[in-house]
């Protein structure tokens, strides 16, 4: 170990390294993709949406058959729009003996009962997001899938809010999309507000880039230890540190401050997270700027740090022992080391 506890050199960071993306990023990284492939698929929903005929349920399934339009990709939708998590669809699996004895959703819609018959609920085991094929973006993608089970599924979300039974009716409130079938003024608006809140989450650089999601995570897990008196602002841009000829303020994956420095010097530390399992140039044009930015920061009496991991990232040893040149603190990413991170910004910025 180098004197300075917060400098690795290159084989020290390699040791430390997880150098394969861990778990947590991953699922945060396919969570994304599979919002943005329902942003992408949305208008085909809507439209089967509008040609469906509450009074004919089958119709439905034969409009999801005609237009290629998978059980399972519209199932995934539906959950979605009813904001019906997997936690909620467990439990009526669990009790779903006493909420349909007859095995059937008998609902109404104007003075009219209609009767549905269950084929594969409830199931055996966790009815969850596994068991239905909707997961993750390749399961999503697939042709595999149980189509009884999705039918089931979606004949609750669809009209489990007009149950004839109270109390069926009152667990499955949210469970109301057939009530907007076949209008297509109501879908829209319907839809539409529905989906707001899936566009804000994956508004602006968020995307399903697994790059943006280990910078974000990385902030989250920084924050969480720093505490509230410390503020992090992802792609932050450092004040009178220039780049682009001096056209513009230097930005940083991570810009953090201490809330309460009214001083006129105040402190800042850059954060910048570079985690590659393949190798490619990222590195290289982070490690091209590295030292400018470097003696700018140091004048300005701030700091730089590194989150430097990846297998594809020590395959380009120049460019990450650059980094590691031009840096106050290298860490590599991990649990263990966002701490030592943490306990560095403490130190310097108080």
């Amino acid at each position: 170990m180098n004197d300075d506890k917060y400098l690795r050199s290159i084989e020290e960071l390699e040791e430390l390294a997880c150098n394969w993306w861990p778990a947590e990023v991953r699922a945060e990284a396919q969570k994304m993709s599979i919002l943005q492939y329902l942003l992408d698929t949305q208008e085909k929903f809507i439209s089967i949406l509008k040609l469906a005929d509450k009074n004919k349920p089958e119709k439905l399934f034969d409009l999801l058959d005609a237009s290629s339009f998978s059980l399972h990709l519209f199932l995934k939708h539906l959950i979605l729009l009813t904001d019906l998590g997997a936690e909620q669809l467990q439990r009526i699996n669990k009790d779903f003996d006493d909420m349909f004895p007859e095995k059937q959703l008998r609902y109404r819609l104007k003075n009219k009962e209609i009767i549905y018959t269950f084929t594969k609920l409830p199931t055996r085991g966790k009815l969850d997001n596994k068991k239905m094929k909707i997961d993750t973006l390749e399961h999503l993608q697939g042709t595999v899938y149980d189509r009884d089970l999705c039918k089931d599924v979606i004949m609750l979300l669809c009209f489990g809010a007009s149950s004839t039974r109270a109390r069926t009716r009152a667990i499955l409130y949210k469970c109301n999309s057939s009530d907007y079938l076949g209008d297509d003024t109501l879908i829209e608006d319907y839809v539409r507000k529905n989906y707001i809140r899936v566009s804000k989450i994956i508004a602006g650089k968020v995307s399903n880039d697994l790059g943006n999601i280990a910078q974000l995570y990385a902030l989250k897990y920084l924050s969480q230890c720093l505490g509230s008196n410390y503020h992090l602002q992802s792609n932050g841009k450092l004040p009178d540190v220039s780049e682009n000829d001096g056209k513009s303020w230097a930005t940083f994956d991570i810009l953090v401050d201490r809330i309460d420095d009214t001083s006129r010097h105040k402190k800042y530390v850059g954060v910048e997270v570079s985690f590659q399992e393949t190798s490619n140039s990222v590195v290289e044009r982070k490690s091209t700027i590295a030292h400018n930015r470097f003696v700018q920061v140091v004048t300005k009496r701030c700091f730089v740090a590194y989150i430097i991991d990846g297998i594809g990232n020590f395959s380009r040893p120049s460019a990450v022992k650059t980094l590691c040149e031009n840096s106050h603190c290298n860490v590599a990413y991990t649990p263990e080391e966002f701490e030592v991170l943490a306990d560095f910004i403490r130190e310097k910025l108080g």
